[in-house]
Parts: C-alpha cells; sequence; structure tokens
C-alpha cells in the first residue's frame, strides 16, 4: 500500500466504536473529519486529550468537523476509560472511539509506533500508536496530517486554526502567514494576478511582488 500522504484518498474501514459501528466515509458523509489516534486506554495524556477535545465539540461543529478518536484496547476497557475522562476533565465524552486492539485501522493510517523510536511504547512486543491526527474533507481526501510522539500531548486550538485556513483557502485564493489567526489578513495566492486580487478583496497590500496581503471580504473573516 502506498504511503499516505496530503491530498490522499482517505482510506475507508469498518470499526466498532463506542458510538456503535461504523462505517467511516458514512461516518463522515458530507462533513469534514478528524481522526485522531492515542497510545493505549488509561495512559495520562490522552485522558486529558480526550477531554479537550470535547470541550471543543461546539467549536468542530461550527466548522462542520466530526471528530473520532482511536485507542488500541477494547470497547469494555472505552467504557471505563470514558468515565474517568469524564470525571477529571468535567465533561460527558460524546464522539465516537474507536475500539482497534487488533490495530487494523492504526496499520492503514500508519499510526503504530517503533522500539527504535520510543520502547516505552511498545507493550510485549506490539507497538501502540503515536498521537497521529488526520484532517478529512468532505470527498474523503486526506488535508492535514500531524504525527506527535506519546510524550507530547496535542494543541487542539492550532487544530482548529489549522482547519480554519483549510476551509478558507478552499472558499478563496489565499494562503495563510504564520501564527495567522480568523479575522486577520491573509496572503493573496501566488496564482492570483495583483490586479485580479484587488477585485476580489476589500484591500490588498503589496509588500513583494510575490507577497501580497489582502483583507478578506466580511462574511469571509469571522
Amino acid at each position: 500500500m502506498a504511503p499516505l500522504r496530503l491530498g490522499s484518498p482517505a482510506p475507508d474501514f469498518d470499526a466498532e466504536t463506542t458510538a456503535g459501528s461504523i462505517s467511516f466515509h458514512k461516518f463522515i458523509g458530507d462533513s469534514w473529519a478528524v481522526l485522531f489516534s492515542h497510545p493505549a486506554d488509561f495512559t495520562p495524556v490522552c485522558t486529558t486529550e480526550l477531554g479537550e477535545v470535547q470541550k471543543l465539540v461546539p467549536e468542530f461543529n461550527k466548522r462542520n468537523v466530526k471528530v473520532i478518536g482511536l485507542s488500541t484496547n477494547d470497547l469494555t476497557d472505552h467504557a471505563k476509560w470514558v468515565e474517568d475522562i469524564n470525571e477529571v476533565n468535567n465533561v460527558n465524552v460524546d464522539f465516537p472511539i474507536i475500539a482497534d486492539k487488533d490495530r487494523k485501522v492504526a496499520t492503514l493510517y500508519d499510526m503504530l509506533d517503533s522500539a527504535e523510536h520510543d520502547a516505552s511504547n511498545v507493550v510485549n512486543g506490539i507497538p501502540l500508536t503515536v498521537r497521529s491526527v488526520f484532517v478529512i474533507d468532505p470527498s474523503k481526501n486526506i488535508r492535514l496530517i500531524l504525527t506527535y510522539p506519546a510524550s507530547c500531548g496535542r494543541n487542539f486550538d492550532e487544530l482548529l486554526r489549522a482547519i480554519d485556513s483549510l476551509q478558507l483557502s478552499d472558499k478563496q485564493p489565499i494562503a495563510t502567514p504564520a501564527n495567522w489567526k480568523p479575522g486577520e489578513d491573509v496572503i493573496v495566492h501566488i496564482s492570483v494576478a495583483t490586479e485580479r486580487a484587488k477585485e476580489i478583496f476589500p484591500e490588498v497590500k503589496e509588500t513583494l511582488p510575490y507577497l501580497r496581503f489582502a483583507t478578506l471580504p466580511e462574511e469571509d473573516s469571522k
């Protein structure tokens, strides 16, 4: 199987989750999706991450994004772990978590760690997952891939920011500069002539011939 890259079709799969059986592409439907993996249940960093994602579910919903987690334990463990997550984070986790005990999905998405990288993330010779993130669009194509080691919790505010950038660049011929936040100026895509950009955007500022900042139309700046 060819390695997954930006623009690759997201592999479909069937799985058991805490919200019942799913077919991944049907689960996504006409939405965007975030598939994110966890090394194992009852682990400290993952417990904070899943709680944080639940707190951000309203923000994901605003962006038409469905979130789905994955861990390498069975549904019985997941159910007990969710109780801990809810208690520690004062939430009620209601997004699905895939039970990937056989590592089928983790292998499909190349999420597994290695002893060469982190021996503590391999148990009895069987690797757990790293902290993988896949952002998938409604066409079921992979638009963003992030990989964190097991020791490093993810920044989910940055994930939302990246999704905002992706969705905006689908609507307008733009790119977003370093540390960009919604509402700030964007960069005119290099394929767009300056005169044409001035017809599209309320204001265009040419810093260099290849670097032109633009103010977004009001409906796209929120």
